[in-house]
């Protein structure tokens, strides 16, 4: 098969297409035939050498696909009420850059009713992060405030939709007027342009001094100081990346006072049954919300595998609003 592979750490065009053995699924597993596949920062990250695979995981970069059912355990695919030829979507630790990819069927879903397979592409990664991160780590709930850092990226766009689908009231932050624009299409009550206004300023503002409920970041660095300001009695920030840098300082007597959780989480390396459970409840609660029209995915961009390293340079120019996807024939 073929597979874009990662020749040596470095910058986009170290991506090339090669050649693979078909991967064989085991016990548990199925095999899909890829026609879309999602394009995610960690694959920038593990691209450059700053994200090592976790054990087991495939070197080929990609997290996330969709396509059709090819092989699998039969007994699970029937217990996971899939068969062969269904179109699915799929979190995978690795190997998604592929025409042929195994996932665990636990993580793997149905394709949402009335989308395309390069729409459903674009679920599995930010859908179960969010998910994860926002409502079980998070814990948000109706009619408290959520502030997102990054409203536009694939994490971002996920965020908004979801939060205000649940109730929540929505601060995304952006880069720029479009993008603060772009956030508040998608149904953000205010968006805030990072580089002309001091969010943590803007967010008690907005919030009557009061501050937010929860803080979904992917920053860190400075940026954890001025969040634990803006965050209420009880506040809750959920750190998913470290794009701002890896050490934070923080005044430790606000978590004290206002009893703060400041905590974070990584999703690749966590074990099938958890991803699994989160599968089934994205399931059972963000499914029918995408199959409504309630949420929609977000596509900037479209790329033929054999172009990853437009994607990739795309990814890294930070000007896309929503996911990136490539496509492997028809999808």
């Amino acid at each position: 098969m073929k597979a874009v592979e990662i020749t040596s750490f470095g910058a986009p065009d170290v991506l090339r297409m090669g050649e693979r053995p078909m991967p064989v699924p085991g016990v548990g597993e199925l095999l899909i035939r890829v026609t879309a596949s999602g394009v995610n920062r960690p694959d920038v990250l593990q691209r450059t050498g700053n994200y090592p695979l976790p054990p087991g995981a495939s070197d080929i970069p990609g997290l996330e696909v969709a396509g059709v059912v090819e092989q699998g355990d039969a007994q699970a695919l029937a217990s996971a009420g899939f068969k062969l030829g269904d179109r699915v979507c799929a979190l995978v630790t690795g190997g998604g850059y592929a025409e042929y990819c195994v996932a665990p069927i636990g993580q793997c879903l149905p394709v949402p009713q009335g989308l395309s397979d390069i729409e459903a592409a674009s679920l599995p990664e930010t859908f179960f992060t969010v998910w994860s991160n926002v409502f079980d780590r998070g814990r948000l709930q109706k009619g408290e405030t959520l502030l997102i850092q990054g409203g536009t990226s694939g994490i971002g766009v996920t965020a908004i939709q979801l939060a205000k689908a649940m109730g929540a009231t929505v601060i995304a932050t952006a880069g720029s007027d479009e993008k603060c624009a772009a956030c508040l299409a998608l149904g953000a009550d205010h968006a805030i342009n990072y580089k002309t206004q001091d969010f943590a300023e803007e967010a008690k503002r907005l919030t009557g001094g009061k501050g937010v409920n929860v803080i979904l970041d992917m920053v860190a660095g400075s940026y954890v100081a001025k969040e634990v300001e803006c965050l209420s009695e009880d506040g809750r920030l959920v750190i998913i990346a470290v794009q701002g840098g890896i050490k934070s300082e923080i005044n430790a007597a606000l978590v004290l006072v206002r009893r703060l959780t400041v905590t974070g989480s990584t999703l690749r390396p966590r074990p099938i049954a958890f991803k699994t459970a989160i599968a089934q409840a994205c399931l059972k609660n963000v499914w029918p919300l995408i199959e409504s029209g309630a949420v929609k995915p977000v596509i900037h961009s479209t790329f033929a595998a054999a172009d990853a390293v437009k994607a990739h340079t795309l990814m890294e120019s930070n000007q896309h609003i929503g996911k990136i996807v490539l496509t492997w024939g028809a999808a």
